[in-house]
């Protein structure tokens, strides 16, 4: 039983990455807890996100979600995905949540690694070729498309102003996106953003070489090199 509730968990941890769940205090399935009692304790050891997957696994009937939304306990923002009225505030974090293929990216992800002093006007995020952007066009994300077999490459996970998990590039696949899209970027952003990555301590410039061949801007990301180093 244990190892089928660690491979579930382990799929929940897969596609919502970003929710920091503490395993640790997850509310047991307990006969004497009613079903109002399991869901709450559910919420408030999942940072005010849930799913109806999680909640069904813990024997709490769909009806308990749909009364915490009546009571205005919980929001409904996709299919199985319910969060509490404060996680609202946090935009990037619902956006992630509605849409769990997108990756921020780009200008975004330069300021989540604090490779920029700018504040996202419009979030950036990148999605696997062939999805359908409109939505996240008409919410007003600047959208970037990538081969599916690269999408994964350098993702890492960072923490919004309020604290919450969202998928992100690494330092040095955004360093390589700004490049690849350097003829549409503000080149002021992009040599700060240089200049800020080389006197990084934590930089992985045999990381940043391996990404730039993968997406072949090795000989524009050398040439910025030559004069920063």
């Amino acid at each position: 039983m244990f190892f089928e509730f660690y491979k579930r968990f382990q799929y929940y941890l897969d596609n919502y990455a970003f929710i920091n769940y503490n395993l640790s205090r997850i509310v047991k399935e307990d006969d004497m807890m009613t079903g109002t009692e399991k869901l709450e304790a559910l919420i408030n050891n999942s940072k005010g996100v849930i799913t109806s997957k999680l909640a069904a696994y813990h024997d709490i009937h769909r009806e308990y979600l749909s009364e915490f939304v009546r009571q205005g306990k919980l929001e409904r923002i996709a299919h199985g995905i319910y969060i509490t009225p404060d996680v609202w505030e946090d935009k990037m974090l619902i956006y992630q949540l509605r849409k769990n293929k997108m990756v921020y990216s780009h200008e975004t992800a330069l300021f989540l690694h604090d490779l920029t002093d700018r504040d996202p006007v419009a979030y950036c995020v990148t999605v696997p070729t062939g999805y359908n952007t409109s939505k996240l066009k008409h919410d007003g994300l600047i959208v970037y498309t990538i081969k599916k077999e690269l999408l994964e490459l350098g993702i890492c996970t960072k923490r919004t102003t309020f604290g919450n998990d969202i998928k992100t590039y690494n330092m040095e696949r955004t360093i390589c996106d700004i490049l690849r899209d350097r003829n549409n970027q503000d080149v002021v952003v992009v040599s700060d953003a240089l200049k800020r990555y080389v006197r990084r301590s934590d930089k992985d410039l045999n990381r940043l070489m391996k990404y730039a061949g993968i997406l072949r801007i090795e000989k524009i990301l050398r040439n910025y090199l030559e004069v920063l180093l």
